[in-house]
């Protein structure tokens, strides 16, 4: 990841609702949300959330698949993965005796949230 990208995300998470997305569809992991339910559960407008969800998805911290009429959105597990070593790759350059960030920074999927339980979102 480079510096331009790493500060197109943060700007994007400096806003305290994107944060709050974010969080949200990374509980959800690979199922994500459809936006009513991002609305719903963050108790957001829906022409607010609206607003929001697409500068995320500018900032390529989440994605959008079009399902029907209604859209899923997903935290990009990977670029946040990206994100996070962008500002750690030189955690303890200088002491790695006592560095432990790398158990720390394991990133899994929700489990139990498989497509059929997804649907229901």
């Amino acid at each position: 990841m480079d510096k331009d990208t790493a500060t197109t995300m943060f700007e994007s998470l400096a806003s305290g609702v994107r944060l709050e997305i974010v969080r949200l569809l990374v509980q959800r992991g690979r199922a994500g949300l459809v936006a009513g339910a991002i609305a719903e559960t963050l108790a957001l407008p829906r022409s607010n959330l609206s607003f929001h969800l697409k500068s995320l998805a500018t900032a390529g911290l989440v994605t959008v698949t079009q399902e029907g009429r209604y859209l899923r959105y997903r935290a990009d597990l990977e670029a946040l993965q990206g994100l996070i070593g962008y500002l750690t790759e030189a955690c303890c350059a200088d002491d790695t005796t006592t560095c432990d960030l790398d158990s720390r920074l394991n990133c899994d999927p929700v489990d139990g949230l498989d497509g059929a339980s997804a649907a229901a979102q």
